[in-house]
């Protein structure tokens, strides 16, 4: 049996919100499903991700395999960065720091493109607020003599 970590949409019409779940990939998306193991809603900002992440560890052990968005989902949250460090076999004491060390670089990388777009907006403002002067080209026409 094919096992898989997706994603079950649930919520109203225009209004989804996921259910990271484990299921057969035979399955339908919404269908039947093994476990449900956390949630994603899309709508909030930021985009809220809420894993059980031991049951994720026992199940990519176990050869389930996540769809792209929920690796991606779980790339974000620092899960299989923390699953390969421990394949590889670091410490567990090396394992905290090194994603400590990683969570401190993602935060720093945010707030640096938080800035850098608070300066872009209020240097948009600006020339906004300025005035905008056209300048119209003069062309010299000859003067024709009178007769």
């Amino acid at each position: 049996m094919a096992v898989k970590l997706r994603l079950r949409r649930m919520g109203k019409k225009k209004q989804p919100i996921y259910k990271i779940v484990v299921a057969d990939s035979r399955s339908p998306r919404d269908g039947r499903f093994i476990e449900a193991i956390g949630l994603y809603n899309p709508l909030t900002n930021p985009h809220i991700v809420e894993v059980d992440e031991d049951r994720v560890q026992h199940w990519l052990e176990n050869g389930a395999q996540p769809t792209l968005t929920v690796k991606s989902l779980l790339s974000k949250k620092g899960i299989l960065l923390k699953r390969d460090l421990k394949k590889r076999g670091f410490a567990e004491d090396r394992v905290k720091t090194e994603i400590e060390n990683w969570e401190k670089q993602r935060e720093a990388k945010a707030g640096a493109k938080m800035t850098k777009r608070k300066k872009k907006e209020t240097v948009d403002q600006e020339s906004s607020s300025e005035p905008a002067v056209e300048k119209t080209e003069q062309t010299e026409t000859p003067e024709q003599p009178s007769e």
